[in-house]
């Protein structure tokens, strides 16, 4: 219980304190997520693949196991998008709901909580891989064009060059001078505090209302996809600190990444951002419970 309440608690406050923050003071949300987009969350990147301890077979399967897992839950939405008939727009938003867990506000800080710095190492590089799937193959998707066209947009993400910045210093042993290390490592650390109260802020500015669809999407994205996750890590031989981040990063709720995808290449809007909103307060009840069955010794 202590594990659970050490995890969930401190990222539920720091999200509370967004929300009230942004309620009460009118806060600059945009200024803060260019700080944490082209500041902070680039030197968490890079801070983490410099001090990474995590083994190039274990980066492989945790690779592996994630573009699985993506595969299945895309061939899934597929599928009931063709067996419900969904609209265009419905089938766009599924798709997105889907596939953009909240790896990175949430599941950084929950990992981090509950699993220390070096699970921390492994969900940085899972969010890169799914930063990949995010702003490189999602736009193709949605819009329509080629995946050369949306892997340009990728490349120009400083979250991929600070990730190749991290793995040069991380290969070539090199020792940062005059306790510059130090100084990204308080930038990375900044991150995660700052993420949470973005994500606080854009709770407070959404309305709570969802209706059946937002309500089985958040299913899928909270109970079902950390299922497959779970069982094609184990299928591909993951097991301890890989297949728990894994799991974890997979049962994330709908990240707010989606509605802007969504409003830039076209979906239902309405629906993505409810179901962010819903699966962000049920996830509240959700992750515990899985952070408790993956921590289990059973497993």
């Amino acid at each position: 219980m202590n594990i659970i309440l050490s995890s969930v608690l401190p990222v539920a406050l720091i999200i509370a304190m967004g929300y009230v923050g942004n309620k009460t003071l009118k806060l600059d949300q945009s200024t803060l997520s260019q700080i944490s987009v082209y500041i902070l969350a680039p030197a968490l990147v890079a801070d983490s693949f410099y001090r990474t301890t995590i083994s190039n077979d274990a980066a492989l399967r945790l690779l592996l196991a994630y573009v699985l897992t993506t595969g299945i839950i895309y061939g899934g939405v597929v599928i009931i998008s063709k067996l419900l008939k969904l609209s265009a727009d419905d089938d766009k938003g599924l798709l997105a709901i889907s596939l953009c867990p909240n790896n990175g506000n949430m599941g950084l800080s929950i990992i981090a909580f509950s699993l220390g710095n070096e699970g921390l190492e492994r969900a940085v590089i899972y969010m890169i891989f799914s930063s990949v799937v995010l702003f490189g193959m999602l736009p193709a998707m949605l819009k329509g064009d080629s995946l050369m066209t949306s892997l340009k947009v990728t490349f120009k993400l400083p979250l991929i060059w600070s990730m190749v910045i991290g793995i040069i210093l991380h290969f070539t042993k090199i020792t940062l001078p005059f306790n510059l290390g130090k100084s990204l490592e308080w930038l990375g650390i900044s991150a995660i505090p700052i993420a949470l109260i973005i994500l606080g802020m854009q709770l407070s500015k959404t309305k709570f209302e969802f209706g059946v669809g937002e309500f089985t999407a958040t299913i899928g994205r909270l109970a079902i996809a950390p299922i497959i996750a779970y069982s094609v890590g184990r299928l591909v031989g993951l097991d301890g600190l890989d297949l728990q981040v894994l799991t974890l990063q997979t049962a994330m709720p709908t990240a707010v990444n989606a509605v802007i995808m969504i409003k830039e290449f076209g979906g239902n809007t309405t629906m993505v951002a409810r179901t962010i909103i819903i699966s962000t307060l049920m996830s509240f009840a959700t992750l515990p419970l899985i952070i408790w069955l993956m921590t289990s010794p059973l497993v």
